[in-house]
């Protein structure tokens, strides 16, 4: 039995086996066959070696044709070690010789060949040894199938486990198979963790090295609560671990009951309590959740899980059935948020060398206008559907605004020539998510109907942390005074320009932040679904008053965990039974 800690991301406690999703050289299976099996794995290398001279044949010859014959010949060395004793030999042998699966035959006897390039010390002799590993790549992706054709076949429920997870990936799973995820990389804030809350799967990531430890048909247990993993367990944790779901399971349907109540707080103010969605379908989560509207949809997602560049109409048609589900409740739609993302690095002719801090969202959209413009014109074809707001993300400039408004304006203007229908109402505000656009509120409230303060993004630039790291994780945190200190800024200009402040970051659904964001002045909250009735709980279980009072409180320290510990103790003064395990340490 082993524990790895992780980073906990979305809740909930799963066991299961686990199917290891990764590229083959990262995890090679290693199991001792029948000799009655030999016939067949030798089958499977040559059906291997087969398909993989084939692909290099045609990689060759369609170099030639573009590059020209020299460029081609890079192949030539590929091709003739898939042809060589030396190499296919040995593989054969072991099969035969030790009963052991074809993948580990074929590993091994490419891994003694790298070997011995590696050895030579010449600069020639090592990029050989790369070629070589590129050629083992190929055959043992040929053997071991690609991922998603072994996710396809799946006849039990797993746990997965990858060193990474795209968003597609993980969006894209099958929510009766897939229990949970566990990862080697990854944040609170990373898409994947976004993703894994909003279809509540629990998921543990930042577990680093988690792949090298667990494999295949492995059971395991995933706690999101805690971020714990632990790889093989003896019944006493598994036993343990069933009675901790159960306490579980009881809490969420305690939490059930609350999602058709109003939040309203002890002394009667209502908060709204919206829901952050990627896809129209959520919106029934979203509802069934007793939200109030959507306060934040990620059109970014339309494009990070599509294998093609969604076109107008396609855009136009998630938007129109988001409004139609939401049957006159509000809807804020952020425009494309891309750039720090594999979908435009892998498109661009030079990856950026930080992306985080280069060409992303606003910025992004800005210097790919036609792409920009497709995407306002479905968002405005929509509005006249349902009630809409735009926000444009990640506005550090009062220029950027301006740009990105004049661009929405020339797209209603041709509409309108076109004689299309569109809410010439349509209101315009920003997400607030660095710390010049904070600073600057003021300024950005004359030219604004609203601001949404994602948390997100403002904890990683104000801090210096990245949101995706694990090994900087515990620097990440929305109780840094400085976080705090912006975030009270933002609602005070937006309060003096009298135009709305909501919060839409992670932030918004943890209920140990719940009081201190009311006592701040918040009175619109934006979460993944599935965390709103726990924070309507907290919602109804305080007054106003109380909440301004530890928000003054707070305001005052100089340290996260002079915050953390307070805002820890007020949760658990409401309600020690109720919130007690749901307080993160």
């Amino acid at each position: 039995m082993q524990t790895v800690k992780g980073i906990p991301v979305s809740p909930g406690i799963v066991i299961a086996r686990v199917f290891v999703l990764g590229e083959a050289e990262t995890h090679v299976p290693h199991r001792d066959i029948d000799p009655t099996e030999v016939e067949s794995e030798l089958a499977k290398l040559d059906g291997a070696l087969r398909d993989a001279n084939a692909d290099l044949v045609l990689l060759r010859d369609r170099t030639e044709q573009q590059l020209g014959r020299e460029a081609a010949k890079i192949f030539g060395f590929h091709l003739g070690l898939l042809q060589d004793p030396a190499l296919l030999g040995p593989m054969r042998d072991r099969i035969r010789r030790d009963l052991v699966n074809v993948e580990l035959a074929v590993a091994d006897s490419f891994k003694k060949v790298t070997d011995q390039f590696k050895s030579i010390g010449n600069e020639v002799f090592r990029q050989k040894a790369n070629d070589v590993l590129d050629l083992e790549r190929r055959v043992l992706g040929k053997l071991m199938g690609e991922n998603e054709s072994r996710l396809s076949k799946l006849s039990e429920s797993v746990i997965i486990v990858a060193h990474e997870l795209t968003p597609s990936q993980t969006a894209g799973m099958d929510r009766r198979r897939i229990l949970g995820i566990a990862t080697d990389l990854g944040g609170r804030t990373s898409h994947t963790s976004i993703v894994a809350r909003a279809i509540e799967i629990p998921c543990v990531v930042g577990c680093q090295r988690l792949m090298e430890r667990a494999d295949d048909g492995d059971l395991v247990i995933v706690d999101g609560d805690t971020g714990v993993v632990v790889i093989r367990p003896d019944e006493r944790t598994v036993q343990e671990y069933r009675t901790q779901q159960e306490r579980f399971s009881a809490y969420r349907r305690v939490l059930r009951e609350t999602a058709p109540l109003e939040a309203v707080t002890k002394c009667g103010q209502r908060i709204q309590l919206l829901g952050n969605i990627e896809f129209p379908h959520e919106v029934e989560s979203v509802l069934a959740n007793g939200g109030d509207g959507v306060g934040l949809y990620r059109t970014e997602f339309l494009y990070l899980t599509n294998d093609h560049e969604p076109s107008e109409d396609e855009q136009f048609q998630s938007y129109r059935r988001t409004l139609e589900l939401l049957a006159g409740r509000p809807c804020t739609i952020r425009t494309l948020d891309l750039g720090a993302d594999k979908y435009t690095q892998q498109r661009a002719h030079e990856p950026e060398r930080n992306p985080f801090l280069g060409l992303r969202s606003i910025r992004y959209c800005l210097q790919n206008r036609e792409l920009f413009k497709t995407q306002l014109r479905a968002i405005l074809r929509a509005s006249a559907y349902g009630p809409m707001k735009v926000m444009f993300p990640l506005v550090s400039t009062l220029m950027e605004l301006r740009q990105a408004k004049m661009i929405l304006n020339d797209v209603c203007e041709e509409l309108d020539e076109e004689g299309i229908p569109f809410d010439r109402n349509l209101q315009t505000g920003i997400m607030v998510e660095v710390p010049s656009a904070a600073l600057l509120a003021r300024a950005f409230a004359d030219e604004c109907a609203f601001f949404s303060i994602g948390t997100n993004d403002l904890i990683q630039y104000t801090l210096a942390v990245d949101r995706g790291n694990e090994r900087v994780a515990n620097l990440y945190t929305g109780a840094s005074p400085a976080v705090l200190y912006l975030v009270k800024q933002v609602i005070r200009s937006g309060r003096r320009a009298g135009i709305d402040v909501s919060l839409c970051g992670e932030v918004a659904g943890e209920a140990i932040y719940t009081m201190l964001l009311i006592g701040l002045g918040l009175r619109t909250l934006s979460l993944v679904p599935s965390q709103i009735p726990l924070i309507k709980r907290v919602i109804r279980s305080v007054d106003i008053e109380h909440c301004e009072q530890l928000a003054r409180r707070v305001g005052s320290f100089d340290s996260e965990r002079q915050v953390l510990n307070t805002l820890r103790d007020e949760l658990r003064k409401i309600d020690p039974d109720s919130f007690g395990g749901w307080i993160a340490e």
